[in-house]
């Protein structure tokens, strides 16, 4: 399997696990109750993950800890933003590529739970190619 199709996989089942979130709740509620779900969604489908992981920011040759936290980086490749907005603006797309370059990861979806239709509010990243 290629990195590529393996990246594929684990993003398919992420959008599984969020579907199922949104299904469950709808939208209208904090970032925090979907992290939560989305988190126990993601355990059930097997994907290890680590969330609310620190991102130090490196300059200089020096780690400085400046408050930067992924909401998830799943199987070590893939970071996830969770939001719940009414609309995503510039901003958040910068925070995203932001924490891709940062992360070292090659791919994020950012997922706005604050939508009636889930696959409108989840966008790609991708950090070079794939």
């Amino acid at each position: 399997m290629t990195d590529r199709d393996r990246l594929n996989a684990i993003t398919k089942t992420i959008i599984g696990a969020a579907i199922q979130v949104h299904r469950n709740l709808g939208h209208g509620l904090l970032e925090s109750a979907y992290e939560a779900c989305l988190a126990f969604e993601l355990g059930k489908r097997g994907l290890k993950f680590e969330q609310q992981k620190p991102l130090p920011l490196v300059y200089e040759q020096i780690k400085l800890e400046c408050g930067y936290r992924i909401d998830f980086v799943v199987e070590g490749s893939v970071v996830i933003e969770v939001k719940s907005v009414d609309a995503i603006a510039p901003i958040h797309e910068a925070q995203v590529i932001t924490y891709l370059k940062l992360s070292g990861c090659k791919l994020a979806l950012m997922i706005n739970f604050n939508v009636n239709v889930l696959k409108d509010g989840i966008r790609r990243f991708v950090n070079g190619q794939l």
